[in-house]
């Protein structure tokens, strides 16, 4: 099954490429490294055929592993890991501070374990490595030069810079191994008490937020990374940290079309492939679900007024807005129906298990037909092969990184920038990762 996998989404669908990896691949306008893809073009392939022969070759546990992008505990393969892949089937997996060891070799090798598990399971498709490296205070990989936060970069208004921040944070990603960003933050930093936001947006207007956004999303698509923007439908006009409850925004449609969606309707125009959908609740458009729940703002808005057809991803269903008010389980029930796609499980191996069983009951019981299962699969498998993902493993990442530091290096010294340089009328930076209100390391902004 997995020969049959590869063939049809690889060689017969993508011009049978030789790359390893997550590197360049071989057609014109598809993501991948020193080839940005063109703005409003699809897929160079859309492998209808061979998408439903790869899904009618899956199990119902496989496709539902496939809609969750899971955390891990630790630094070094575990049983409990393995179990995940080869019993769980997760579709991908997200790294936090806690996940990656100071030596970046060490990353490498991790993810290289987790890709041979993944290679025992003939159905599996190529596993999404993701993690939150924005630069600034929420950057997590060993190793690298620090980057400007957003704020900074927005501060320059250098679209140019904004490209060669995404390209950077793109091979920073690659070089160990992770193929997906949760990256660039789209929210406008319209709120100056905001408690989560701040200097990880590009500014206070849609206009600048929208240019150096599309600019950070090209640079990471060219080293076929693939960029998740975030937090739709947008987190900077909030006072309430949604890692500790659960934001509310009063505006309607005309108030969110005119500031907030502005870079989200422009990035889905130029063809960004993954939207993070935030736990907000917007009771003027649905009183009852935050948005990373609701049907009428994923399927409604989303889906259907500003026509995003790629892959929805939640924020992590473990943060006090959604844990605090629902089941985890009930609430990835609740994401499924309303047309996302990803349920992100962040932490503890207990809250996967209790989301595949609850999506696994839903579709017995006939609350969720597996006829929707397969679409959210189908747009998730278009995905991995859009980017050519495969489970080769990743090389040591020591020259690479050695080459990519000397390089940043120069390239701030000669913008003139600072680590921890502040701009006139930018928000405080609140530290390296996450010091803000109080919040740890374990509350891991995303």
């Amino acid at each position: 099954m997995r020969i049959m996998f590869v063939l049809l989404l690889i060689c017969c669908l993508s011009g049978c490429s030789n790359s390893k990896g997550n590197t360049a691949p071989p057609e014109a306008g598809a993501p991948g490294a020193g080839q940005a893809p063109s703005g409003n073009s699809p897929p160079v392939h859309e492998p209808e055929a061979g998408l439903q022969d790869a899904l009618k070759g899956m199990t119902l546990d496989e496709k539902l592993g496939q809609l969750v992008i899971a955390g891990i505990e630790g630094k070094t393969p575990s049983g409990r890991m393995k179990e995940m892949i080869l019993g769980q089937h997760v579709g991908g997996i997200i790294f936090f501070k806690d996940n990656l060891s100071a030596r970046p070799r060490e990353v490498t090798a991790l993810v290289n374990q987790l890709k041979a598990w993944n290679r025992l399971n003939p159905a599996a498709p190529p596993l999404l490595f993701s993690v939150d490296q924005e630069g600034g205070r929420v950057s997590r990989l060993p190793g690298v030069e620090a980057l400007p936060a957003a704020h900074a970069i927005g501060a320059r208004n250098d679209a140019g810079f904004a490209a060669w921040i995404g390209s950077t944070l793109g091979k920073m990603c690659r070089s160990m191994g992770m193929n997906m960003d949760y990256a660039p933050v789209l929210d406008i930093n319209s709120n100056p008490d905001n408690p989560v936001i701040g200097s990880r947006s590009f500014g206070t207007t849609a206009e600048l937020v929208t240019r150096m956004g599309l600019k950070e999303i090209a640079g990471l698509r060219e080293q076929g990374v693939i960029p998740v923007v975030k937090h739709f439908p947008g987190h900077g006009d909030t006072g309430v940290d949604s890692h500790l409850d659960l934001p509310v925004v009063r505006k309607g449609v005309e108030e969110l079309r005119a500031l907030e969606w502005v870079p989200f309707i422009e990035a889905i125009r130029e063809g960004v492939d993954a939207v993070m959908v935030g736990h907000l609740l917007l009771p003027e458009i649905d009183s009852k679900q935050p948005a990373s729940l609701s049907r009428l703002m994923i399927t409604g808005q989303l889906r259907g007024a500003l026509d995003f057809k790629g892959v929805i991803i939640t924020d992590d269903m473990t943060m006090g807005a959604i844990s605090k008010h629902y089941g985890i389980g009930d609430a990835a029930v609740l994401t499924i129906k309303a047309g996302g796609d990803l349920v992100m499980v962040a932490h503890k191996y207990d809250n996967v298990a209790a989301v595949l069983g609850a999506l696994k009951q839903s579709v017995e019981n006939g609350e969720i037909s597996e006829e929707r299962i397969d679409e959210s699969v189908g747009r998730i498998l278009k995905l991995k092969n859009k980017y050519r993902l495969t489970d080769d493993p990743t090389p040591s990442p020591d020259k690479e990184l050695a080459r990519l530091n000397q390089a940043i290096r120069k390239k701030l010294a000669v913008m003139g920038i600072t680590q921890g340089q502040s701009y006139p009328g930018a928000p405080r930076e609140l530290g390296t990762v996450n010091d803000n209100k109080g919040l740890s390391e374990k509350s891991n902004i995303q």
